[in-house]
């Protein structure tokens, strides 16, 4: 045995030895009304999720370090007891695993990708995505063009973000394949127009979660609120800003760049690692048209549209918006993406493109091809279920409302900063969680309680929330433990560590802009003036930084050349 070997073998056996002892010290039967970790409601509660983000970036291997993050969580709740550590972690009520994977919601999300899976291993056998990919190619001429027709089919796609990314790159695979356009690339384009669309889009499942998350008893109109914060989501409108940069600028920084480079000379992935590549069905059948993929995604947007609504009781008489924002997203999904399966396997039958044996060969198929997805998602919710055993949501509610309790600051008042304040803890809260949504039911009501009765701080509430939404969808834009940034690298078929280590520089440096932005919109709303002029100013500083930075990218590359060409000439 190496050196090394030896070092953690001996480490191991220390570690053991230490949770044997607590285990034989402690008592593990609890009574699950009255225990409370050690650490509850305090900044710990926030270590595991913050040890599996860095384990991520830094390993690049997103399953062991969720594991080890969950298993951190579960040894933090049990205050060091091992048998009590393993009972918390796979059968918690509130957290563990197995009450996860049995929690409705969230199977009817894993049933949801488990039949979109059937979906494009059907369009693949049949020939749809390769037709689709070669008509495409024919029209869309340059790399630039299939960016941006990624981008539009995202903002199209507006009604659900799992819906969004899975829709978006089963449909535009072919086609940005095709053009060079690198996996993590794609991926990025997905996860930035799949959130920041729901959030600023009135009819959406996001759109219903933010209304829900304001108190009934705080006098506010969840959904006027909603369409009032939609200028002010700088974080959202600022990363679509980007996307149209970047693209019509032909300019990537960070880790993209060198993902493109490398699909410019063919390689789409960078790394060897191809989680979902391999299990992708190949067809050879020649009777494929472009109608065999477009049929398929425009009635699984329809069904899943009318699913949605179906469960916020629009047949029963309920408005459409009010259905929307009662509609549960996971069950809709599921009733949509069902039919459209049912549907799509009798128009193939009836086109004669496919046999009843090689649709059944595509069920275990699209099963297997969303795999990877099904166990980072269950891992990544199980996490969430930990910290939320730790009481990391009470320890940031507590946090912020004393932050935002009033007083000054030298001679600024306090309620300048509360937009950018609560920015920052939203981005932080949902970067270490995962979660917008529970960010946004823990700050909402805190925002409104500090604002709500005061007639003439309306705009500077309008501010806040806006902050709260922007600041979620940063956090979970950022947050490798992300169900939605899961789902783009699903719908991109790319390596999840490469989609978040290429994804962060661009969501930071609009994340950065979009704080600026706040903290102006705050000063000019307290000062009574139009706070509405802050989203120019951000817009703008993102146009100005790019430009900067592809500016001084230019200059850099042209001293490189220079200097080649002095050693050739050597």
């Amino acid at each position: 045995m190496n050196k090394k070997g030896i070092i953690f073998l001996l480490s191991s056996i220390a570690i053991l030895g230490v949770l044997l002892y607590f285990t034989f010290t402690t008592n593990g039967k609890v009574d699950p009304e009255t225990y409370e970790p050690a650490i509850y409601s305090t900044g710990f509660a926030l270590l595991p999720p913050v040890i599996a983000i860095i384990l991520a970036l830094i390993t690049k291997e997103v399953y062991s370090s969720l594991f080890v993050g969950i298993v951190a969580g579960a040894l933090l709740y049990a205050n060091g007891n091992l048998e009590l550590m393993i009972n918390t972690m796979m059968f918690n009520e509130d957290g563990g695993m197995v009450y996860k994977l049995a929690d409705s919601w969230n199977v009817g999300i894993l049933i949801f990708l488990v039949i979109l899976g059937i979906l494009v291993a059907l369009m693949n056998k049949v020939g749809g995505s390769a037709a689709f990919g070669e008509w495409a190619m024919k029209r869309i001429k340059t790399k630039t063009g299939a960016q941006f027709m990624t981008m539009l089919l995202g903002v199209l796609i507006f009604v659900d973000d799992y819906f969004n990314c899975l829709t978006v790159g089963s449909v535009m695979r072919p086609v940005t394949d095709g053009h060079k356009v690198s996996r993590a690339k794609l991926a990025y384009l997905i996860d930035a127009t799949a959130a920041p669309v729901c959030i600023i889009a009135p009819v959406s499942s996001w759109a219903a979660a933010v209304t829900s998350s304001v108190p009934d008893d705080s006098n506010i109109n969840g959904f006027a609120m909603f369409i009032k914060t939609i200028p002010y989501n700088f974080y959202a409108l600022g990363t679509l800003l980007m996307i149209i940069l970047i693209i019509v600028l032909k300019f990537d920084f960070g880790p993209m760049k060198k993902h493109e480079k490398n699909a410019e000379n063919g390689d789409l992935f960078t790394t060897s690692d191809r989680p979902y590549g391999d299990g992708e069905v190949k067809s050879s059948n020649a009777k494929g048209k472009v109608i065999d993929l477009v049929f398929p995604v425009v009635v699984l947007i329809a069904s899943c549209i009318i699913g949605m609504i179906y469960t916020g009781g629009f047949f029963d008489g309920t408005s459409f918006v009010d259905a929307f924002a009662g509609a549960d997203a996971s069950m809709g999904l599921v009733f949509g993406s069902l039919v459209t399966l049912i549907i799509t396997f009798c128009f193939y039958m009836t086109r004669g493109v496919i046999t009843f044996k090689e649709f059944t060969d595509c069920i275990p198929e699209g099963f297997k091809a969303m795999v990877a997805p099904i166990l980072i998602l269950t891992m990544a919710w199980t996490l969430s279920g930990m910290t939320g055993l730790l009481g990391a949501k009470y320890y940031v509610r507590d946090l912020v409302a004393v932050g935002t309790a009033g007083g000054a600051v030298g001679a600024l008042s306090i309620e300048i900063f509360i937009p950018v304040i609560v920015f920052v803890v939203a981005a932080f809260l949902a970067f270490s969680t995962g979660t917008s949504w529970g960010t946004f039911a823990i700050l909402i009501p805190i925002v409104c309680n500090v604002f709500g009765g005061e007639a003439n701080m309306q705009e500077m509430l309008c501010i806040s929330i806006a902050a709260c939404l922007s600041g979620s969808v940063c956090g979970d834009h950022c947050s490798p433990i992300s169900d939605t940034t899961i789902m783009a690298s699903a719908g991109a078929q790319s390596n999840h560590v490469n989609h978040v280590s290429t994804q962060l520089p661009y969501a930071l440096t609009v994340a950065v802009i979009g704080a600026v932005g706040y903290l102006i919109a705050g000063a000019i709303a307290y000062a009574g003036g139009p706070a509405i002029i802050s989203l120019p100013i951000v817009l703008v500083l993102i146009g100005g930084i790019l430009f900067g930075m592809r500016k001084i990218a230019g200059n850099k590359k042209g001293v490189d050349e220079f200097i080649d060409k002095l050693n050739g000439a050597d």
